[in-house]
């Protein structure tokens, strides 16, 4: 009797030791997930792979580049036109090296340039999150680019130019919360890709990283330090809020901008947006003279006219504007960069800002382009780029006409 409670007693315990175990193996599973899911909205995975109308994750989504238009592949879980027959080593390798399951270059349009950054770990998370999705069969073929750029061999050209591939490597002179901004600015959340300007290859233009660039008909602008047209004058709370909200004291999100707060930064941990403005505070900005327009030229003063009638009553005749609701124009960065490409194309066709869990009223500015002309519009653009202290270059008409049929052709 003796003999049989006593193994009777180990049946149990070994019941209840590998219940344990895979209750703890079953949790463990589930917080790398719920960390891929995370992850994947860092890196703001659902804004590309995902077209108007589309399921998430299935790709088809038309992106244009300089040199033709890619579509976007199926990353969800279906083995015959997703990844659900990807291996992690193969899901590793197009994160880290830009090369998929059949030993194809990518382009860099994914962006594994920045993705080569991010740990094996985290990476691995992601693929674990993408597994839960529900598959969706969407064969996409995603290379539709013009000979001689539909030949992936130039790739590696390509590669050999503009790619350093290596995961990130904390830098031992900077604060733990200084390297975590770095890692996600600079990996998941792939910053440089709109912000930083292209060189002639269509690399980043590392000496100016994120000084501003132009993207599809959009200037991303600058986001370093710098005081009149970065973020320098921003407190780290202050870039934390916009990140999180779309909005902040003195600005609004409109844009590409919006698309990726409300897909991505407004996702993650306030934690995780103060590293992020605590890396952006700390990079060096380029400040540089520029020439104010003279309060007495001509399109100055026809530009306050239409400045008084149209825009004050929002944005107040002291360009304050309203915080949190509308924009402040004194003092912005966004309307004093070197390209004035956001700012007419605003005044054009209006803007919606973002609508996040903290911000959901997401206020919008009306199309004025139906009601000014090119040199109207030119006009109240130089008054904004040149009052309340602001300095910025003069907007021509000639400018606008060109934002104008770049939008006429983006709309057809």
């Amino acid at each position: 009797m003796q003999h049989h409670a006593r193994r009777a007693a180990i049946v149990v315990v070994g019941l209840v030791t590998s219940g344990i175990a895979h209750a703890q193996n079953g949790g463990q599973e589930f917080d790398r997930i719920e960390r891929g899911r995370y992850l994947t909205a860092m890196g703001d995975c659902v804004a590309c792979h995902t077209p108007d109308g589309g399921k998430p994750f299935a790709g088809g989504l038309t992106v244009q580049t300089p040199f033709g238009a890619l579509v976007s592949p199926n990353i969800t879980p279906d083995p015959a036109t997703g990844i659900g027959n990807w291996t992690d080593a193969e899901f590793l390798r197009a994160m880290h090296s830009g090369i998929d399951r059949a030993g194809h270059h990518l382009y860099p349009a994914f962006p594994y340039v920045y993705y080569t950054r991010v740990s094996d770990e985290d990476v691995l998370a992601i693929r674990a999150y993408l597994e839960t999705l529900q598959p969706v069969v969407n064969k996409v073929v995603p290379n539709q680019l013009p000979f001689p750029f539909d030949v992936r061999e130039g790739v590696a050209a390509w590669n050999e130019l503009n790619f350093t591939p290596g995961l990130f490597k904390p830098d031992p002179t900077k604060t733990a919360e200084w390297n975590r901004g770095a890692y996600i600015v600079t990996g998941l959340e792939h910053c440089g890709l709109c912000h930083t300007p292209k060189t002639a290859s269509g690399g980043d233009d590392n000496g100016h990283y994120l000084q501003g660039a132009t993207l599809e008909g959009w200037y991303a602008p600058n986001i370093t330090g710098d005081t009149r047209t970065g973020i320098g004058s921003w407190s780290l709370d202050e870039i934390a809020a916009y990140l999180r909200d779309g909005h902040n004291s003195v600005a609004a999100a409109s844009g590409p901008m919006r698309e990726e707060i409300e897909n991505s930064s407004s996702k993650l941990t306030n934690a995780d947006l103060h590293t992020v403005a605590v890396y952006l505070k700390d990079l060096p900005g380029q400040d540089h003279a520029v020439a104010p327009v003279g309060a007495d030229t001509q399109a100055m003063q026809a530009g306050q006219a239409i400045y008084v009638d149209e825009c004050s009553a929002c944005h107040t005749r002291s360009g304050n504007g309203i915080p949190r609701l509308i924009p402040a124009l004194k003092g912005a960065p966004a309307v004093q960069q070197d390209s004035a490409a956001s700012l007419v194309r605003v005044v054009l066709q209006g803007a919606q800002s973002a609508q996040t869990a903290r911000a959901v009223t997401g206020p919008a500015m009306p199309a004025l382009g139906w009601k000014f002309s090119d040199e109207q519009v030119a006009d109240v653009v130089t008054y904004i780029r040149n009052s309340w202290g602001n300095v910025a270059s003069a907007v021509f008409a000639s400018d606008v006409k060109a934002v104008r049929a770049d939008l006429a052709r983006r709309t057809n």
